[in-house]
């Protein structure tokens, strides 16, 4: 393979939606996941960190994939949102084995985001599209709307344009940031289009005589964990404002087209950290029951890679520090003797599905990735308050993850309760090959050396 790296042609891609390609885009899941039930292999018997991250890279950005995913039963379907939440680091130069490892993830980048960026010109701004072969996709939405839809694409292109700007000395990212102008320009029409639809359906939300605007106020809208599907969370919202602050920074809308608001971008993010903010914490839901604070959080609040936190104000800075502390100090939280922190302290909707088939994602399962993330806000609180609060806390989460990484063969989608494979009937458990970079990249800022060093 060379260093280069040339980029495929647009090519007649189709797009559904509607009842029919729901019940198709069903069954096929379901296929997918009785297939991983049945067929799936072990997992290569590597023990060293090394060995395990290559044998990942190599899987995760193989030559012969069509789309970036993770090694999940579900993973033969495309989800949109995966780019803010879980590949915000794929081109990061310290997570990179070689130059052939660079334009396998250069060019794969490439050809997903292009796809997403197809599928918002043909209107379906949905949560998850399903090969259907010979260039047919199915968009179908899961439990309900999307909120981190557009959040992923732009994610996707975000890291697209700015390849040449983290110092790497590989050709293939300069490439890949040419790739990404080009799809800007290409598709700004059309993204712009699609923020502006997604501006126009929020709606009012009434508290103690003030107005707020949410974008599920009266129905839910679905972010990474969804599965509950509840109205009013704060992630879904701080998904929506991410998304609007960064097509404002790749000039896709200008801040004046967003007045639709009612009110610039900085005063909805306050109305946003008041309204989920009012008892000194940020409260997961506005829609559930009240009751002790541990039970009103959970650790998807983090957000994502530069996305809604910016701890740039004390006031920000103490809500973050009043909703970790609850998390940290909370022994639900946690997989005992561990760094590992749970999304939330109760599970209140473990339905029969997650039993069978899909994870209980808003429940007591723990997300590394979540886990990373958390390590990150953390270490943006120390950054910006000049201070060595949570330092050692972030240590403990990431030696923790890579401790999990080692002992399970990989770098898990999720870890049970007990700290094991997270198991369903039809959910074998799954190696997250393409989340694992981003580990690396937590691992480097936490520590300030690498994990793991190549000499390519």
């Amino acid at each position: 393979m060379n260093s280069g790296i040339s980029f495929p042609s647009h090519r007649e891609n189709r797009f559904y939606q509607g009842v029919a390609a729901t019940f198709v885009a069903n069954a096929l899941q379901a296929v997918n996941f009785l297939g991983d039930r049945f067929l799936r292999q072990s997992h290569h018997p590597f023990t060293a960190i090394e060995d395990l991250y290559r044998h990942s890279m190599d899987s995760a950005f193989a030559v012969t994939e069509s789309f970036l995913v993770t090694g999940a039963p579900h993973a033969s379907a495309y989800y949109p949102r995966d780019f803010a939440w879980f590949y915000p680091d794929v081109l990061d130069p310290d997570t990179i084995m070689d130059s052939q490892d660079a334009v396998r993830r250069a060019r794969l980048l490439d050809k997903s985001v292009r796809l997403l960026l197809e599928a918002v010109r043909a209107n379906v701004v949905t949560t998850t599209i399903v090969p259907a072969g010979r260039a047919r996709y199915l968009g179908v939405n899961y439990f309900s709307r999307p909120s981190d839809t557009l959040l992923g694409i732009l994610a996707g292109l975000r890291q697209m344009i700015s390849a040449e700007e983290r110092g790497s000395s590989y050709l293939a990212m300069s490439q890949c940031a040419h790739a990404g102008r080009l799809l800007l320009a290409e598709y700004c029409g059309d993204l712009k289009r699609a923020i502006l639809q997604l501006a126009s359906e929020l709606e009012p939300f009434n508290d103690d005589g003030s107005t707020y605007l949410l974008c599920d106020a009266s129905a839910p809208r679905s972010a990474a964990t969804d599965t509950r599907a509840e109205r009013r969370r704060f992630v879904t919202n701080a998904c929506v404002y991410t998304t609007f602050v960064w097509g404002v920074q790749l000039g896709i809308v200008n801040e004046n087209e967003l007045k639709r608001l009612g009110r610039d971008l900085a005063q909805y993010k306050r109305d946003l950290l008041h309204l989920f903010g009012k008892g000194g914490y940020i409260r997961h839901s506005l829609d559930g029951a009240t009751g002790s604070p541990v039970s009103s959080v959970a650790l998807d609040f983090v957000g994502v890679h530069r996305g809604f936190w910016d701890m740039s104000e004390e006031s920000e800075r103490a809500l973050f520090a009043a909703t970790a502390g609850l998390i940290i100090a909370e022994p639900r939280f946690r997989i005992p003797g561990t760094f590992h922190f749970l999304v939330s302290a109760d599970n209140p909707r473990n339905k029969m599905i997650h039993k069978i088939a899909a994870p209980a994602y808003q429940g007591r399962s723990s997300w590394p990735t979540f886990n990373v993330e958390f390590a990150d806000r953390m270490l943006d609180y120390d950054e910006f308050s000049g201070s060595n609060t949570y330092r050692s806390c972030a240590r403990g989460i990431l030696k923790d993850i890579r401790t999990a990484t080692e002992v399970h063969g990989g770098y898990q989608e999720l870890i049970s309760e007990q700290g094991l494979k997270y198991r369903t009937w039809a959910y074998k458990g799954a190696v997250a090959h393409s989340w694992f970079p981003r580990f690396l990249s937590v691992w480097r800022r936490a520590h300030g050396t690498p994990l793991l060093q190549w000499n390519d």
